[in-house]
């Protein structure tokens, strides 16, 4: 399989930040929806781009706490949506749709990681379902506001999608859950959207990126008892990093989704997966970390799981084409 996903020589790398990808760009007058935009990375997303001058729609689950959060960051808006919800992701979408106003930065953030056996919706399983249906859902329904010739939809995806590809049989992990490869297979989801989602955007002008971050600690390990954190080598007895160097802080995390959401370089590109503020590699065969595993970019399978993701969300804003 022929691929786009080679290095381009960006200039930045994994010890980047956010502010550092984005010196010298000017975002005045854009506007962006981060979603998870007041927690983690998500936050440091959203204060990145408000410095360089776009406004910002943080969409959450819990907006007393984003407000929180977010106090003292003017140019930014919050907004109730429930990503494990699709009546809550309409919802938020209308009200967008309705204030009249375009998009021309989508960062999907926000999500869950290695949590407890968990149903939403029609039993769906949670990581699934809030990190990809949701996500899904919600960019479809604001499409009529994404604006064409040069928006961008980033879709944060994670090293985790190396854990597994999409369980075809069973998506909704009925059979034998297991909450890193369920976490897996979401993060997989993640990047085949991008994949496909560049392909039905581009005649409009519309490109789509999906990316590692890289290895944070942040509210995402909610769900991992300090014990676990432990024994993979991540944190001690008291809680502090095994080895600093192995972990990015959060402005480091926030960089490569901000990079791909406004980099120039990425101007004519689309549909591919980063790392460290550049194109990945595909992954290397004999196993090791780092890159992307072809079932996460093959067109074929990102078109299948779209045409899944439409008829198990109702939703479908290029129901002709895809």
């Amino acid at each position: 399989m022929s691929t786009a996903q080679h290095k381009i020589g960006s200039g930045f790398g994994a010890s980047s930040t956010a502010d550092d990808v984005l010196h010298g760009i000017d975002l005045s007058g854009k506007l962006a929806v981060v979603t998870g935009g007041y927690s983690g990375l998500g936050l440091e997303t959203t204060r990145a781009l408000r410095k360089a001058g776009a406004r910002v729609v943080v969409p959450a689950r819990r907006p007393a706490a984003a407000e929180e959060a977010l106090a003292g960051l003017d140019g930014v808006a919050v907004d109730e949506l429930d990503l494990g919800d699709l009546q809550s992701v309409s919802a938020f979408a209308d009200r967008f749709l309705a204030s009249g106003r375009t998009l021309d930065i989508v960062i999907n953030s926000a999500g869950i990681m290695a949590c407890p056996e968990t149903r939403v919706g029609p039993g769906w399983e949670a990581q699934f379902a809030i990190n990809h249906l949701g996500h899904y859902a919600l960019v479809n329904r604001l499409w009529p506001a994404i604006e064409p010739g040069g928006a961008r939809v980033v879709s944060v995806s994670s090293a985790g999608h190396h854990r597994s590809g999409i369980r075809w049989d069973d998506l909704h992990w009925k059979q034998g859950y297991d909450k890193w490869e369920a976490y897996g297979q979401a993060k997989t989801a993640n990047v085949l959207f991008a994949v496909h989602l560049d392909r039905l955007g581009r005649e409009h002008g519309v490109r789509a990126f999906s990316l590692h971050p890289g290895g944070i600690l942040t509210p995402l390990q909610r769900h991992l008892a300090k014990e676990e954190m432990i024994e993979r080598g991540w944190i001690d007895e008291t809680g502090a990093l095994v080895d600093p160097d192995a972990f990015k802080t959060p402005e480091q995390g926030a960089a490569t989704q901000v990079w791909a959401a406004t980099s120039p370089r990425l101007a004519d590109m689309g549909g591919v997966y980063c790392e460290d503020c550049d194109i990945a590699e595909p992954a290397p065969s004999d196993g090791t970390r780092g890159g992307v595993k072809d079932w996460a970019i093959d067109p074929e399978l990102a078109a299948r799981l779209w045409a899944v993701s439409a008829e198990l969300t109702g939703v479908d804003a290029f129901a002709s084409r895809s």
